[in-house]
């Protein structure tokens, strides 16, 4: 070699030159089929130290088992580069129901049910929530992201859940169809929510490794104790939940709870002025009496809309009735089963007149045309045993105000009071007639006859005469 060096001439090739490699005096030894044996490794029951004895069963001066394990190890290691995940501060939330469950007894009846570990995490500190619910409905899982979200005073960009079908309905890799009470839970919030792919924990390894510490250091320590009530439980695991997220990091100064107050807490958004309630979404078409069915009680809805699809948005206390996203109704929750809750705005007009008949109202609409059409519809009330036995007379004796006019209806009642004329047809009569353009006869013109004589039998006479013949022989 001259100097100087040629140009092309690197640090590598210039060790190489100086420090040629030395072959090794060794007898190489048969490399295994590590894809092969990948792939084998996936079946029940198979381990590397069976995969190495039938290797050395064809190769005897194969590999020995420590050489062997390290090497497909090695070769493992790769075949998948795991991508490291940088987490912005406020950005995801990461969520999953534990496999721990706690014991709680009925204190009346001995019956003994579970209640599950709920956690979530924040991805840049890893502070940690953990509740617990009775079960991992989509209910629970709204309830307890809500209450994630209260533990930390504010709301991420993103949630990252499992994927049940608690919180998604349809899995798919490119676009999942969302759990519709999950999804208005994160739209309250204004939250994405981005669900894990199936069977890819590394998607939400943050909520992995929560959930291990979790089960660790809140469900190790309570594992043998027996509870009365949910209630019980969340006031046992809090102060444990407090010191798991004081404990120091070992490789980072500091604990979950001061990078949460350095990184996520100033980046959090805001939660909504409103609280949270968990509500539930079902698909309606109106039928023709306007009126939708939930849990066998029935709420109207405007009649415009029969025949039309509608949404119900249920919680526990408000049924709303939404149509092409816009809030039509809204009605206190009822729990009476077979009843029914009507508003009259929903109604036809002619719906609503007939709902608000009653006998005042009749004689009110009839003084409005005079006091002798009022005292004629006051007698039509007084003579039924019933006002809806009069309904129908009074509303046809005021409807022909409308064809007549006002003012000779209040003619043709004062004529029909003056001859005892007070039926409907009667009053229709005097007003096709034009009797009510004729004056009145005279106020003391004598109704009965004053006369008495012995050749006026009078009306038990011909009593008496009807009962007589009623028994002759000619029945």
């Amino acid at each position: 070699m001259t100097w100087p060096l040629p140009a092309d001439l690197d640090d590598t090739d210039l060790e190489r030159l100086l420090f040629p490699p030395v072959e090794s005096s060794r007898k190489k030894r048969p490399e295994p089929d590590w894809s092969h044996l990948h792939n084998e490794l996936r079946r029940k029951g198979v381990t590397l130290s069976l995969l190495w004895h039938e290797y050395k069963e064809q190769h005897p001066d194969g590999y020995q088992i420590t050489q062997f394990c390290e090497r497909y190890r090695r070769w493992r290691e790769r075949l998948s580069v795991t991508m490291r995940q940088h987490h912005r501060a406020g950005e995801k939330a990461f969520s999953d129901f534990a496999g721990a469950k706690f014991r709680v007894i009925n204190r009346e009846t001995g019956e003994v049910t579970f209640a599950h570990l709920f956690v979530s995490c924040l991805g840049a500190s890893n502070y940690t929530y953990a509740g617990v619910f009775a079960d991992e409905t989509a209910e629970s899982w709204c309830q307890g992201q809500s209450a994630a979200f209260d533990y930390w005073g504010g709301a991420p960009e993103v949630i990252v859940p499992d994927n049940p079908r608690s919180t998604v309905n349809t899995p798919c890799r490119y676009e999942p169809e969302l759990n519709d009470s999950f999804r208005v839970m994160a739209s309250h919030y204004g939250c994405a929510v981005i669900p894990a792919r199936v069977r890819r924990p590394k998607d939400k390894a943050k909520a992995e490794a929560a959930v291990g510490l979790a089960t660790r250091w809140i469900y190790a320590k309570l594992r043998n104790w027996d509870f009365f009530s949910l209630e019980e439980v969340r006031q046992a695991i809090h102060p444990l939940l407090e010191n798991l997220n004081t404990r120091p990091f070992k490789k980072l100064p500091g604990s979950r709870r001061t990078a949460f107050e350095i990184l996520d807490k100033p980046a959090l958004r805001p939660l909504p002025p409103d609280p949270y309630e968990y509500s539930e979404l079902h698909k309606f078409r109106v039928p023709f009496d306007h009126h939708v069915e939930f849990e066998q009680h029935w709420y109207s809805v405007p009649y415009q809309l029969i025949r039309k699809e509608v949404e119900l948005r249920v919680t526990a206390r408000a049924i709303e009735v939404l149509y092409a996203g816009k809030r039509v109704a809204c009605h206190a929750r009822s729990f009476l089963r077979g009843g029914s809750t009507t508003l009259d705005e929903h109604r036809p007009k002619s719906h609503r007149e007939y709902a608000q008949r009653s006998p005042q109202r009749m004689i009110s609409w009839a003084a409005s045309f005079g006091p002798g059409t009022q005292r004629l519809i006051e007698l039509a009330f007084e003579r039924k045993a019933h006002p809806d036995e009069a309904y129908n007379r009074c509303f046809g004796i005021l409807r022909l105000g409308k064809e007549y006019g006002a003012d000779r209806l209040e003619a043709a009642c004062q004529r029909g009071l003056a001859t005892g004329a007070v039926s409907y047809r009667s009053i229709k009569s005097i007003l096709k007639s034009g009797f009510d353009r004729r004056p009145l006869p005279p106020q003391d013109f004598p109704t009965q006859l004053q006369i008495q004589h012995q050749n006026i039998r009078g009306a038990s006479y011909f009593t008496t005469k009807e009962n007589d013949n009623a028994h002759a022989a000619n029945h």
